[in-house]
């Protein structure tokens, strides 16, 4: 019976220390888990922050570009509003006779309507402007016909003429038949904004009858459209 129990005890000894042993490693293993749960946890958490570093640096780069692009643009728009703003800036002088080209053309010779039409072009190579009517001076005579009372309105207005424009302006010429005056050459003067006159130089004359004889005689204001265009 002693021998009995003295084994029973053994055995119970064993088992208690397997039991132990088993409780041992269990532990050991949970701890492992454990640790490699967290390392996981850990290694995730550090790839997510690193993830939104690049994702805000990117972000950042983007916002970056986009800021200098829009100063570039907004750098480009003033540049250009500047050139337009120098472009408007410059303007026209009065046209002073030396870069035009004056010419006149005896129309409706002894008919209604007779007159001389004065074509003024712009042959140089800036803009110029004219306004109201030219003084215009027939043959030999040297005063200066006067404003046709029967003109439309808008004389004091200026009419800017770029380089190879053209204004036109006409003679009217009333002959009654008797007592007239003739000639076949005529000078004219352009005025300035206060209706005064520019030295006056001659015109040249075109066209088959280039003779005309008035009693009276007045003037057109410049127009962009030739007058009696019919």
């Amino acid at each position: 019976m002693r021998t009995s129990r003295i084994r029973t005890a053994a055995l119970a000894a064993v088992t208690a220390a397997l039991a132990l042993g088993l409780t041992a490693c269990g532990g050991a293993d949970g701890d492992s888990k454990a640790a490699g749960s967290d390392n996981t946890t850990a290694t995730a958490q550090s790839k997510s922050a690193s993830d939104r570093d690049r994702k805000d640096g990117a972000e950042q780069a983007n916002s970056n570009s986009d800021t200098k692009t829009d100063a570039r643009s907004a750098t480009t728009s003033d540049g250009s509003d500047e050139v337009a703003s120098k472009d408007a800036s410059v303007a026209a002088q009065q046209c002073l006779g030396d870069e035009m080209l004056v010419t006149a053309v005896h129309r409706f010779a002894g008919q209604q309507g007779d007159h001389l039409l004065i074509t003024a072009s712009n042959q140089g190579t800036t803009p110029c402007w004219v306004t109201s009517y030219p003084a215009v001076k027939l043959g030999d005579d040297d005063t200066a016909l006067p404003h046709s009372k029967k003109d439309n309105p808008g004389g004091d207005q200026r009419i800017t003429l770029q380089p190879g424009a053209t204004a036109y302006s006409a003679v009217n010429l009333f002959d009654y038949g008797s007592d007239n005056q003739t000639a076949q050459s005529l000078a004219i003067a352009l005025r300035d904004a206060d209706g005064h006159q520019n030295p006056s130089y001659s015109v040249v004359m075109k066209g088959e009858k280039q003779q005309f004889s008035w009693n009276e005689a007045d003037v057109l204001n410049w127009n962009t459209e030739k007058p009696y265009d019919f």
